[in-house]
């Protein structure tokens, strides 16, 4: 995500809240490998009868703070707000194997809007 974009993050699908951690970290540039297991992130895990979703909001050498809305337990719905990430930075969506992705690479999505993968 570029500075310049908006950085609300939205739940991908409905469910609960099964774990959610955050995590003190360094500000490595986002698109560093080592960003999404050293930098300040959220982790946030949700789950329903069909799929558990892994969620991680990653800050940057600029994006210093996580905002994340959410508690364990919490019952959620796709398309509400998960928080999100003062001045941008990354988020790592970890979807089960057999989930036919539906964007392709370097194309923009839209919070909200764009559906990422389906299910199969």
């Amino acid at each position: 995500m570029s500075p310049l974009n908006a950085h609300v993050n939205y739940y991908p699908i409905s469910g609960k809240i099964k774990y959610y951690k955050y995590f003190k970290g360094k500000y490595l540039i986002a698109w560093h490998p080592k960003s999404s297991t050293k930098n300040e992130r959220s982790v946030v895990v949700v789950s329903n009868n069909d799929v558990e979703i892994l969620i991680k909001q990653i800050a940057g050498a600029v994006a210093r703070r996580i905002v994340t809305y959410c508690s364990e337990g919490d019952k959620i719905k796709q398309g509400d707000e998960l928080g999100f990430i003062k001045f941008g930075s990354r988020v790592d969506l970890l979807l089960p194997l057999n989930t036919k992705i539906d964007v392709k690479l370097n194309q923009k999505v839209f919070g909200n809007k764009t559906i990422i993968g389906t299910l199969q």
